[in-house]
């Protein structure tokens, strides 16, 4: 058996020329308004500092216009929480995105929940998560959202299916739970104190790997015909599964890289044009 490669890379860029058009006809019907992202990179991790890069050159294929805000590392809680209020009071801006993760002094989610929720287009509050959750409007978290458009565009079925998240970190293994669920899937969330791991990972119909770590999750341990989705990554171009063995035996697999990340810029991007369409129409 052949697996299906579910190619996040090509259907994001299949998405950003629909984008682009998308921005044209906003700037259009306001009278040349650009939808605008703000990034906030506090410190100088240099890791941070190459996606705030890549989010701002993903703006810029669309038309929008990013507007990059660098704090330094000694930077308080108080601080980030007023040049976010800042940027909440600004018509200009029409998404804002916190770079995770900030220096250990800072209140990280203080400073996440101060986004407003209209501007929140990286789905990092606790009342955009609670309204996901509930079936409610909110900007998905980018990550997740991005894997079950990934899902949906290659026609996985998820209806009635066992669905196995391994991570359970807030912007990622929660919601990616929570979204599968709101799809009628039977959802089991593992992490590192779940007991006989295996056997749960031997269940999925879907898995996703959200742990962090590399490979931590064997081919082994993974049924026949499971959909597999990995969203590490890790030096070296491995993710958070043993893909390799996977390949000839599963019915369908993220790559990495191509598969999961390009797929949660693209879903900022595109929420962020959603949010400039509702304030700018």
């Amino acid at each position: 058996m052949s697996a299906q490669v579910l190619d996040g890379k090509t259907l994001s860029q299949q998405t950003e020329a629909a984008l682009l058009q998308r921005v044209e006809a906003l700037k259009e019907k306001s009278g040349g308004k650009t939808p605008i992202l703000a990034t906030l990179l506090v410190g100088d991790d240099p890791a941070s500092a190459t996606y705030v890069k890549m989010k701002g050159n993903a703006c810029r294929r669309v038309g929008m216009d990013s507007m990059a805000i660098e704090l330094p590392a000694s930077t308080t809680t108080e601080e980030l929480l007023a040049k976010i209020e800042e940027l909440n009071n600004n018509p200009e801006v029409h998404g804002i995105l916190l770079q995770h993760p900030v220096p250990s002094q800072i209140d990280e989610r203080a400073c996440f929940d101060a986004i407003a929720l209209h501007k929140d287009v990286d789905g990092v509050t606790c009342l955009g998560f609670g309204r996901m959750a509930m079936g409610e409007d909110a900007y998905g978290c980018a990550t997740p959202q991005g894997i079950m458009r990934l899902l949906e565009a290659y026609d996985i079925e998820i209806e009635g299916k066992h669905a196995v998240v391994v991570g359970r970190s807030p912007i990622l293994g929660k919601p990616m739970a929570m979204m599968l669920l709101q799809k009628n899937a039977t959802v089991t969330i593992c992490h590192s104190r779940t007991t006989d791991l295996p056997a749960l990972v031997a269940q999925a119909d879907i898995l996703v790997g959200a742990v962090g770590k590399p490979e931590f999750i064997r081919a082994e341990w993974v049924k026949d015909g499971a959909v597999v989705v990995d969203a590490g990554y890790h030096p070296g171009g491995v993710g958070d599964i043993e893909l390799e063995p996977l390949k000839e035996r599963v019915s369908a697999y993220t790559p990495v890289p191509g598969g999961v990340g390009p797929m949660t810029i693209n879903t900022l991007i595109m929420q962020s044009v959603e949010s400039g369409e509702k304030s700018l129409a």
